[in-house]
């Protein structure tokens, strides 16, 4: 098994601090997301869901709880994950949340 970088694992971190926040703050328990995570990583888990061509059903559920800053494209898009993703996964991202006018 491959050792994480520190900014791999504070990604990691952050993707269940997301998870915890939505679950707290929305009462939105993403079950098949924290498997993701748990199975495959932050990092993994975020690319694969950025590689589908439809934002996830938790983006829409976020997206009904005016909660888009809980979202994988939005944790993304912070500056100091810019080097873990290439630029059209951060188009996606952006592109995403720009499509139900979220401003980033």
């Amino acid at each position: 098994m491959t050792q994480l970088s520190d900014l791999e694992l504070a990604f990691h971190k952050d993707m269940l601090n997301i998870y915890n926040s939505a679950k707290l703050e929305c009462g939105y328990h993403a079950t098949r997301f924290l498997q993701m995570v748990g199975n495959n990583g932050g990092l993994l888990t975020a690319k694969k869901l950025l590689a589908t061509k439809n934002p996830s059903d938790g983006f829409a559920e976020l997206w009904r709880c005016k909660r888009l800053d809980l979202t994988v494209e939005y944790l993304v898009l912070k500056p100091k994950y810019q080097c873990l993703f290439s630029e059209e996964e951060r188009a996606t991202a952006r592109e995403r949340l720009k499509s139900v006018n979220f401003i980033v």
